[in-house]
């Protein structure tokens, strides 16, 4: 078994793909329209299933913006250096909430950014062979 994608909604397609796509560097991998069931779909990701995992962004039509809850908590996406990573988002002006610097009680590099539709996204430092 692998993890195959994990699906958000969200109030803006296009602005979410060009976050997903400039600002995070992912690649848009494909999208699906389905008007008669009033959504759409853009599979992003830094490769395919099923090498990698993807995210699904999901537009229902008509919907503009949703309730984060409490239950869910954040995306996370391994990189070789997290400060120049954050100073690319911040300069494509993609939103960093939670500077460089180690995870609390350890040693690990961590950042946060937030996408246009409020998901938070940890940063976290990995070497670049467990990248």
């Amino acid at each position: 078994m692998r993890l195959l994608h994990t699906m958000i909604r969200v109030g803006d397609l296009e602005r979410s793909i060009d976050f997903y796509t400039r600002v995070l560097g992912m690649r848009l991998l494909r999208t699906t329209e389905r008007p008669d069931q009033n959504y759409s779909l853009a599979f992003v990701g830094y490769g395919s299933n099923p090498e990698h995992a993807e995210i699904e962004l999901t537009y229902n039509h008509g919907v503009d913006k949703y309730e984060m809850g409490n239950a869910f908590g954040h995306l996370a996406i391994g990189m070789p250096d997290v400060h120049a990573a954050c100073e690319r988002i911040r300069s494509s002006g993609g939103n960093v909430t939670r500077e460089p610097g180690p995870v609390k009680g350890g040693t690990t590099v961590i950042a946060f950014v937030t996408d246009p539709d409020g998901y938070k996204i940890e940063l976290i430092q990995r070497s670049t062979d467990s990248v």
